[in-house]
């Protein structure tokens, strides 16, 4: 069994649990997913099964969209709601002056990764010294927000639509909003609805697989995670070559990144085709039994 499971995770529930769930369910070991979720969230899980776990870091790199509830007036250890209160405010922010700010969040933005946080620092997980009451320093990193919209006002905040690059944490965006404003912030509820081409209305429960009978039909196949890079399909020399992981060469072709498939319709590799023209591949998702 290979492919791409699209779960949407239950709150309260680690990423490692759905795995733990799954690998019972499916009575498979290889598994893996991309992207962790924090146990207050929900939302797409991109599930890996099989040889299609060599895909995992490329999930890893790809933009992913959130819809978040920002709550300001607050400020705790963890940047969301499940933390401890460290300061409070009664400033209330008009939904203007909130839109107002948002541009200042867009573009290539510096985040100081929270505490709370799997990080390593010398060794150690940032999250298991913050539990031990020990703040260290962290250096700024660069993300990217692609996407910053307010959604709408509504009882205790404001819902927020995000799109963002790999290592965005968006307990530090509400929390570093929250400063800007004056009043405080911090998260208080994230559902993840899109990781690169893959999208939360084509997710499943675990209930759902559960009570399937075949579960296999809920896979998407492993080339749909490069579903926006243009395929290319080579002859039964160059997919020879591609099996003993040599550079072939190809019919002219553009440069750049594509999806490498054989005469049988079998998907070889994610490769790039490079001046010459010659094709290099980058990962190969062929089965070596065949």
């Amino acid at each position: 069994m290979t492919g791409i499971l699209l779960i949407d995770k239950p709150p309260e529930w680690t990423s490692h649990d759905v795995i733990g769930k799954l690998r019972g369910l499916l009575r498979l070991r290889r598994i893996g997913h991309a992207g962790t979720l924090d146990p207050m969230a929900t939302g797409l899980l991109t599930v890996f099964v099989g040889r299609a776990t060599r895909g995992v870091e490329f999930a890893e790199a790809q933009e992913k969209t959130y819809i978040a509830r920002l709550r300001l007036g607050v400020t705790t250890d963890t940047q969301d709601t499940t933390g401890r209160v460290l300061e409070t405010s009664d400033r209330k922010v008009p939904r203007e002056e909130l839109e107002a700010i948002l541009p200042q969040f867009c573009g290539e933005i510096f985040q100081v990764p929270p505490m709370y946080s799997a990080i390593k620092i010398d060794g150690q997980r940032l999250y298991k010294l913050a539990r031990q009451g020990v703040e260290v320093e962290r250096k700024a990193r660069p993300v990217t927000i692609h996407k910053l919209e307010l959604l709408g006002e509504v009882e205790d905040g404001f819902d927020l639509e995000i799109t963002c690059s790999k290592g965005t944490y968006i307990r530090t965006l509400c929390h570093d909003i929250g400063q800007t404003l004056g009043s405080g912030g911090a998260m208080a509820a994230l559902r993840r609805t899109q990781v690169g081409a893959f999208s939360i209305a084509d997710a499943h429960t675990l209930e759902e697989l559960q009570a399937a009978e075949n579960r296999a039909q809920f896979l998407q196949p492993l080339d749909t995670l490069f579903v926006s890079y243009p395929p290319i399909t080579v002859d039964k020399r160059q997919e020879q070559g591609i099996r003993n992981g040599q550079t072939v060469r190809i019919s002219e072709h553009l440069p750049g990144r594509v999806r490498v498939y054989g005469q049988s319709g079998e998907f070889l590799a994610f490769g790039e085709v490079k001046t010459g023209p010659t094709l290099v591949t980058i990962k190969s998702f062929f089965d070596p039994a065949h």
